[in-house]
């Protein structure tokens, strides 16, 4: 496979929703990418007490919700590694697997203050482009050298998996805001937490 232009995104997606799929289609478009991986964390350095769903279940789910997707893929990479998942990990895999191509990697605009306290942040400037997905109601921080990025404008949404796992603990639906496939694996083998 020989891409130019590959996008990373990670994430626990637990669950995995609409805003999730809108922002993976706003940096396909605004940053022309040829394929957009999507790689769930084994556990994310930024909720490291946090319980997550079932690794299998997560990855069911997004699956289920980007069936007919033919520009992303589900990279399960970081789960195989285990434990906690970093960033420049995965990056520096996806640079020796292409090393021909530019690799955009995505982050919430809540991250981008704290970007130089990530591990190895200074090779993880040279490696990728950051494309910063907008938080609705928050002002965007701009990014500071020697980090490289662009902010999508696409679809910023103010939903969240915590917003749904609660929604779910309430008995509240959840219709409209994870793809209908997902929904119904969730509403036949409901979820903790």
């Amino acid at each position: 496979m020989h891409l130019k232009r590959i996008g990373i995104f990670g994430g626990t997606f637990d669950p995995f929703h609409l805003g999730h799929f809108l922002v993976a289609r706003a940096a396909i478009e605004e940053a022309n990418l040829e394929r957009l991986f999507l790689v769930p964390a084994a556990r994310s350095p930024f909720k490291p007490e946090g319980k997550s769903t079932d690794d299998s279940r997560r990855l069911k789910w997004l699956r289920l919700a980007l069936q007919g997707e033919t520009n992303c893929s589900v990279d399960t990479q970081e789960l195989k590694r285990g434990g906690v998942s970093f960033a420049i990990d995965t990056v520096t895999a996806y640079h020796d697997a292409f090393p021909q191509a530019q690799l955009f990697y995505l982050i919430g605009a809540d991250h981008v203050p704290t970007l130089y306290q990530w591990r190895e942040a200074s090779q993880l400037a040279r490696l990728v482009t950051f494309l910063i997905v907008p938080r609705p109601g928050q002002q965007p921080t701009a990014l500071k050298e020697p980090f490289l990025g662009q902010f999508l404008k696409g679809f910023p949404l103010g939903v969240s998996s915590s917003i749904i796992r609660d929604r779910i603990r309430r008995g509240f639906p959840i219709s409209g805001l994870v793809h209908p496939k997902v929904e119904e694996d969730i509403v036949n083998c409901p979820i903790s937490g």
